[in-house]
């Protein structure tokens, strides 16, 4: 088998988990209508009792999710409101949507969400509000805590991508200098009854962590915030503002985020429609269909990029080696988010830079392709989703006056990847499940 079936299968096995993350089909395996009824996930809502159906929205995929929606309701849905990533713009009917940054919050995000939160604030109890959520809706949904500026979160967000923080930590940091995340958006939705729709991006379906978990209850709190800042030297560098809010929240002299058995989240209903695990097993099947020996490692694959790297490696060396843990030809799944720590001014993302980990450990095997994609198109703050990586990367980089380990050493993997034609361009998705990595072994 040749370097570029190694990739056409790849590429195939990796279409099946994306297909199977597709946001339309997600939320319409959870809606039903019956008559005037609406089933959410087996949940009724008499459409006679509801003045108004609203629906707001925060996410790279929020404007697709949207759609099964309109389809189902037609004229219905009132109006509504959902920020995205600039580029993944869908058009929705009665519906406005507003492109804006991320992963690093503008102005175009924080004036769509304060329209977010006045059409909230108009709700009453004969209303009926769908929230739709999915990766990214974090940092698109900025609305700074009085006292703090866009800037100061903007500043914030940047150091705790720069020093490897992960999701977990960054949102939770997020959350406390927000006036909707944190379950805060129920609150706003108050007193009409809110659906929210989850296409989930991190580890675990963590609900309070997805998009900064804004209709749920927040298990963090000021003083966990604080204590992620110490950890990563941060408290010190970060913007006096924002920091003084957290300490202020920290002594109990700003209201904490809702907490489990709030008042704020009695009329409302989460329902996670998508994950990564749905992507993974779909590219297992995939997989065992093109005729490999297919192995979830774990949809739960999270830390430093490069030692993920080593150990998908590994895995490689060890199926050549000895047929463990499954036969040559061998497919090894893994899904999840990996985090990188800057150490240099390069182009890049995780998915790249985990490919370029990954061609240093298998140089010379000529047998094994390794592969990370993000599930939404993109990595980083470039146009490329991933890379390939094979035994004879390192070599052709060679030839063309590439250093693969300088490159690494300074973050710099896209503009290696580039003169070989290994990069993964996809462009927008319009989804997100987080990234998927494969490991082939012929």
């Amino acid at each position: 088998m040749s370097g570029s079936d190694l990739r056409s299968h790849a590429l195939t096995i990796f279409q099946a988990g994306l297909q199977a993350a597709n946001p339309v089909e997600a939320v319409e395996r959870h809606l039903h209508l019956d008559g005037h009824t609406l089933l959410v996930h087996g949940v009724p809502y008499s459409l006679r009792e509801f003045g108004r159906v609203l629906v707001v929205g925060m996410g790279k995929a929020s404007a697709v999710m949207a759609k099964p929606l309109t389809t189902l309701l037609g004229s219905r849905i009132s109006g509504g409101l959902i920020n995205v990533k600039y580029g993944h713009r869908f058009p929705l009917s009665g519906i406005r949507v507003v492109e804006a940054g991320h992963p690093v919050p503008d102005e175009a995000g924080l004036r769509g969400t304060k329209e977010m939160i006045r059409f909230l604030g108009d709700t009453t109890e004969e209303d009926l509000v769908f929230c739709l959520i999915s990766g990214g809706g974090s940092a698109l949904s900025p609305a700074p805590a009085k006292g703090v500026s866009l800037g100061d979160k903007q500043d914030v967000t940047r150091r705790l991508l720069d020093c490897g923080a992960t999701i977990h930590e960054i949102n939770s940091v997020r959350k406390h200098l927000s006036r909707i995340k944190g379950g805060r958006l129920a609150g706003l939705a108050q007193p009409s009854a809110l659906v929210a729709l989850i296409l989930s991006d991190v580890i675990g379906d963590d609900l309070d962590t997805i998009a900064s978990g804004p209709t749920v209850p927040d298990r963090s709190t000021f003083y966990d915030s604080l204590r992620i800042l110490s950890r990563y030297n941060l408290s010190e560098a970060i913007p006096q503002a924002a920091l003084r809010h957290l300490e202020a929240g920290a002594r109990g002299e700003i209201p904490e985020t809702p907490k489990a058995m709030d008042p704020a989240f009695e009329k409302a209903q989460n329902v996670v429609v998508g994950s990564n695990a749905m992507a993974v097993r779909a590219a297992r099947e995939k997989a065992r269909e093109l005729g490999y020996n297919p192995l979830i490692l774990s949809s739960y694959v999270e830390g430093e990029t490069r030692e993920v790297a080593r150990v998908h490696a590994a895995i490689a060396k060890e199926v050549l080696g000895s047929g463990n843990p499954v036969p040559p030809p061998a497919c090894i799944i893994s899904g999840g988010e990996t985090t990188v720590t800057m150490q240099g001014g390069g182009k890049g993302g995780r998915n790249q830079e985990f490919a370029l980990a990954s061609a240093l450990e298998i140089e010379g095997l000529n047998r094994v392709l390794i592969m990370s994609v993000g599930t939404d198109g993109t990595d980083g703050l470039t146009d490329a989703a991933g890379a390939f990586a094979l035994g004879d990367t390192v070599e052709r980089g060679q030839s063309k006056g590439l250093d693969a380990e300088s490159h690494l050493a300074v973050n710099d993997s896209y503009n290696f990847f580039e003169p070989l034609d290994d990069l993964i361009i996809t462009g927008p998705t319009l989804t997100n499940v987080m990234d998927l990595r494969l490991v082939l072994v012929e």
